[in-house]
């Protein structure tokens, strides 16, 4: 899963550990299994192979990033897949990698008020040009605050109503306008919404011309994590995929301010930050000239690459065109030879279990009697650990057209602390999959429960949003806390645990103690979950209300 996205879970880990009981309408009388071909056992052995040191924590372009591809090729063939992609087992995933060379001195001035006032890149702002390009220069671009700098015609809000900004740097907060009042009916009240991911605010700004935006970290619960990731994230190299791969408008540049240097930019101006701030959450809001200009030059050394995308396959019998999509990505984080001790980043549950998981299905789909009537595609995206890029390829670039694409069921870190009673839905209230979850899960015993850190807008950050923001309706769920034997308190203890001491660390190994029954139960329910769309005629909707339910209904009446 994608780099810093549970730095706040593990807080709400700890407030979700009060007593939580399986509502009533829930509870199934009888469980009943899906399929004797999903295996703990197997499970563990699946995890334990993809995970060893011998892979190198199978970072893309590395000698162990050649062995797991093959290794998970392997496994495809074992099972009786045939190649995903036109005969293929791979597709390649070209990449640009952009390295900023001028960190040192880098700087962002800013005239204002007959004189200019300079911000540090690390400690007060960070920036990167998203055009991959050697040299930007921006020089004297004037600063507009723009509020949330969002279009949201769904929510009838627009930041950017009237207002022209080409060429212009803009100035936005983190997060969405329902955040930052907490009323359920802005946007989603505390749930962070598709708006509120800095991508989206990125691509919006590049749509309306502007030469720079720079989103505002006004808290790290607004943010979902603290100025030291945005720090760290955007100090190394940055992967995309080249602009014939991805089209659309880019920034020349992407950056971020801390709470502190946008409000010694607007005080410089003579404007109250935290006033705006606050008066940005209203409906009627305008956006604010700040009288002041922004210049700033980045240096960058531009790389070509290429990674692969993994995909096997069963041909459906009755709707082989129609296809129910499986993904679990197969990259992690390398080595890290700055380190002492252990250097390698194994990633067994990040994302291991995952992998596991879809290979466990796949298994069980082989034995299902009567075959599939529509296909069903397992595929292991490359490049999540950078920024869902294997993912967006592939749905720019899909095997199957997006409009006989039924559904992508996404599988990332399933904690391996044994059974629970429950299954988390991330980023609940998207789609009618979450209805069908719910009645497998009633059917085999257990309870869904919603997304435990709405906030933090997990649902945006693994590679099943590649497949939302192109209108597939998607899903991904999250490890229980209710476990059966321990209840919530145990449950929240072990994953607190993983969270803190082992996520994104050289501690992400496979332990001969860990318990794979949990995640066989949900590997089971996501396999019940896909065969009913694979044996039935259904297309599963977004809700009403979702970002991404006009670019499907749009798609499927073009059809």
């Amino acid at each position: 899963m994608r780099r810093s996205i549970l730095f706040t879970f593990t807080a709400s880990l700890c407030v979700a550990a009060a007593a939580q009981a399986a509502p009533a309408d829930n509870a199934a009388s009888t469980p009943q299994p899906f399929s004797t071909a999903i295996s703990a056992q197997q499970f563990r052995a699946y995890d334990k192979a993809i995970s060893t040191d011998a892979m190198d924590g199978r970072k893309p372009g590395t000698h162990g990033a050649q062995l797991a591809k093959a290794w998970i090729i392997d496994q495809f063939k074992q099972i009786g897949l045939e190649p995903g992609n036109h005969g293929s087992w791979e597709q390649a995933v070209p990449t640009i990698t952009t390295t900023l060379q001028n960190v040192g001195n880098l700087k962002l001035d800013v005239s204002e008020g007959g004189g200019t006032q300079a911000f540090n890149f690390g400690n007060q702002m960070v920036a990167v040009t998203l055009q991959a390009k050697p040299r930007v220069d921006i020089k004297d671009s004037p600063i507009v605050f723009v509020g949330y700098g969002v279009d949201a015609p769904e929510w009838q809000w627009n930041d950017y109503k009237g207002l022209d900004v080409k060429g212009k740097t803009v100035v936005v907060l983190v997060n969405d306008p329902g955040y930052a009042t907490g009323d359920p009916k802005l946007f989603k009240g505390k749930t962070m919404t598709y708006y509120g991911r800095w991508t989206y605010k990125y691509a919006e700004a590049a749509r309306e011309g502007a030469a720079m935006c720079l989103i505002v970290h006004t808290s790290d619960g607004a943010a979902g994590y603290p100025w030291s990731v945005v720090k760290n994230s955007w100090s190394g190299p940055q992967l995309a995929l080249p602009e014939a791969d991805d089209p659309g408008p880019r920034l020349p540049v992407a950056g971020w301010l801390t709470r502190a240097a946008a409000q010694r930019l607007f005080a410089k101006a003579g404007l109250d930050f935290d006033k705006l701030e606050a008066a940005a959450a209203q409906r009627g809001f305008k956006p604010v000239p700040l009288k002041a200009s922004a210049s700033i030059t980045l240096d960058s050394s531009i790389t070509h690459g290429q990674s692969d995308n993994l995909l096997g396959l069963i041909r459906g019998t009755t709707h082989p065109d129609q296809v129910v999509v499986y993904s679990a990505h197969w990259d992690h984080l390398g080595e890290n030879d700055k380190l002492k001790g252990d250097k390698i980043f194994n990633g067994a549950v990040d994302n291991g279990t995952g992998l596991s998981a879809l290979l466990e299905i796949a298994r069980a789909f082989k034995h299902q009697k009567p075959a599939p009537s529509r296909s069903v595609l397992f595929l292991a995206p490359t490049l999540e650990e950078s920024g869902l890029l294997g993912s967006l390829y592939y749905t720019e670039h899909p095997v199957f057209p997006l409009d006989k694409t039924v559904a992508d069921i996404n599988m990332d870190m399933l904690i391996p602390i044994g059974p629970t009673r429950n299954l988390q839905i991330i980023g609940n209230g998207e789609s009618q999959l979450e209805d069908m979850l719910k009645g497998v899960l009633k059917r085999q015993g257990r309870y869904a429960i919603p997304d435990q850190d709405p906030s933090a807008g997990l649902y945006f950050r693994s590679d099943h949003f590649s497949f939302a923001k192109a209108g597939v309706p998607a899903i991904l769920t999250g490890t229980g806390d209710d476990m059966v034997h321990g209840g919530t308190a145990e449950g929240n203890k072990k994953l607190a645990f993983f969270i803190a001491h082992r996520y994104h660390t050289p501690y992400d190994n496979f332990y001969p103690d860990y318990d794979y029954r949990g995640d066989a139960e949900d590997a089971e329910a996501l396999y019940e979950l896909g065969s009913e769309l694979a044996g039935s005629n259904d297309w599963p909707q977004w809700y009403k209300d979702s970002a991404f339910r006009a670019k499907r209904v749009q798609m499927m009446q073009s059809k």
